[in-house]
């Protein structure tokens, strides 16, 4: 082979999607893009400037929710888009109070989503179980998935979810872009 030739220039037959994934992952121009600061750069200010949340409320605190999708305080200039699926979202809101009766499904959606994904916990009830000290209610929704911000009040105004979305937003510009290798999740 010559030097400094690519040795994937031969067309490949992709029968599945190991056999994808085998040549991204042993391809090295595909190296040499993931370590090139520009691009992280690039990845970062598109996964933070265009953030999905999954319409997705549990109790009172999903009305504010609602609210900051509004045209008052309108997340849509953040690039922040509700959506109903799990699998065209990447933020999961947890908005209110989360039982152990739910916590399985809440789970299941978070799972359904794709990667990288992140949470918000709005309100103490999310939180921390609010003031539901009870046996049927989970004392925190870290103890089913993990939370990335959390957005403390009871209920929380909108624009305190607005603060959480712009928190996050720093977070994701902070994380190495190749959130699947720092994981260690493999396709």
């Amino acid at each position: 082979m010559m030097p400094g030739k690519n040795p994937h220039e031969e067309p490949a037959l992709f029968t599945s999607l190991d056999s994808i994934a085998d040549l991204l992952r042993n391809n090295p121009i595909v190296r040499g893009i993931k370590e090139n600061p520009v691009v992280e750069d690039v990845t970062r200010w598109g996964r933070a400037s265009a953030m999905w949340p999954m319409t997705f409320g549990l109790a009172c605190c999903a009305i504010e929710m609602i609210a900051a999708g509004c045209s008052r305080y309108d997340t849509d200039r953040f690039g922040i888009v509700f959506r109903a699926s799990p699998r065209q979202s990447d933020v999961m809101v947890v908005a209110g109070t989360m039982t152990k009766k739910i916590a399985p499904a809440v789970k299941r959606l978070y799972d359904q989503m794709s990667e990288p994904r992140w949470v918000i916990a709005m309100g103490g009830c999310a939180s921390a179980g609010g003031p539901y000290n009870t046996y049927s209610v989970v004392q925190g929704t870290d103890l089913v998935i993990p939370v990335d911000v959390y957005v403390p009040g009871c209920p929380p105004r909108p624009d305190a979810l607005m603060f959480g979305f712009l928190q996050l937003m720093e977070k994701i510009k902070k994380e190495k872009p190749f959130v699947l290798d720092q994981r260690k999740i493999s396709l």
